[in-house]
């Protein structure tokens, strides 16, 4: 469970500053349950079902009626590596995000959907229904797959989403790489849909035990079942996470999105940092700050949710986040 006060200039309707409590600033609030049964010779079988709420109102943190909108799925793990059904984190998701220095944060990182310029966010799948995900870990690498269904009668393709990534660690250094495409729905059945292609490569590199560095790039692409000009953009990011002692770490991070084939380009960029304290190993108290930028006069917000409502924005949230 993880709340925050936080200061946002630019923000609402008019455009003025707000001060309002926010749920999930570093990490979303979740509860689930999650479960292995030993079925013998090295096979388990496996469950997760799991919710996210915002702390602040007690709602849904997702879509209506939707009880576990984060995972609830079923599988079997063993030698051969993971395989779930159900709804899970895509493929890239579980592999590029341990790569964002500023850790799965709703406040304030942009690896999942960048810069929210215009309700524009060229960003990665993230959870996927009626999936098929498979995951191994193999002397250093690690291998998955997904496929989820469109369920669409006549078309295989319409709605269906699949990806593939691949990962190694040794030492210090660490690194990973994904491809995956997300397929829209078609206005006719068997006609044209969208297509939404994302590659993503990242990688971390541990200089000390106190001091990490992260970087990582997306290439975006949207075609459009319309015929229209191909939305592209390339994203980047790089940061560090230093620990002055085990129990107070400080997190800076450079997230920048260069759009392509615009008239107008906004080719937003943000700054973030956050300062973290350990009470405990459960508990966390945390300071974060961050400040985005858009070219041309475009709109630009920090959070993954909010577009903005000026070519710049400013936030600070003050918070703690406690694990059970």
């Amino acid at each position: 469970i993880d709340t925050g006060i936080e200061y946002l200039n630019n923000a609402g309707a008019t455009g003025g500053s707000v001060t309002r409590m926010s749920s999930g600033a570093m990490n979303t609030s979740r509860i689930g349950f999650r479960g292995t049964e030993d079925l013998g010779g090295g096979l388990k079988a496996i469950f997760q079902l799991e919710n996210g709420f915002k702390l602040d109102n007690g709602s849904f943190d997702g879509d209506a009626g939707q009880l576990f909108n984060r995972q609830s799925n079923v599988g079997l793990e063993g030698g051969f590596g993971r395989i779930v059904a159900g709804r899970s984190f895509s493929t890239t998701y579980d592999f590029i995000l341990p790569f964002d220095p500023m850790g799965y944060s709703a406040q304030y990182s942009w690896v999942t959907s960048a810069g929210a310029t215009g309700g524009r966010k060229d960003g990665m799948p993230t959870g996927v229904s009626n999936l098929i995900k498979y995951q191994g870990d193999f002397g250093g690498f690690k291998l998955g797959a997904m496929y989820g269904f469109g369920e669409v009668a006549g078309s295989v393709n319409d709605s269906s989403k699949y990806g593939v990534g691949l990962g190694y660690g040794n030492g210090p250094f660490s690194l990973a790489t994904t491809y995956d495409r997300v397929n829209g729905t078609a206005a006719v059945p068997g006609g044209s849909f969208d297509k939404t292609t994302t590659v993503h490569l990242a990688a971390g590199y541990q200089v000390m035990e106190s001091l990490k560095f992260n970087l990582g790039y997306r290439y975006f692409k949207k075609s459009l079942a319309s015929g229209a000009t191909d939305l592209r953009s390339d994203f980047y990011w790089g940061g560090a996470t230093y620990k002055f002692t085990p129990a107070l770490s400080l997190i800076g991070t450079v997230y920048y999105q260069n759009q392509k084939n615009l008239v107008t380009d906004a080719d937003p960029i943000m700054y973030s940092l956050r300062l973290k304290y350990a009470l405990s190993k459960r508990t966390d108290l945390y300071a974060s700050g961050a400040y985005a930028k858009a070219k041309n006069n475009q709109l630009v917000g920090l959070s993954r949710d909010d577009v903005g409502f000026g070519n710049s924005q400013a936030g600070v949230t003050l918070g703690m986040q406690h694990r059970f």
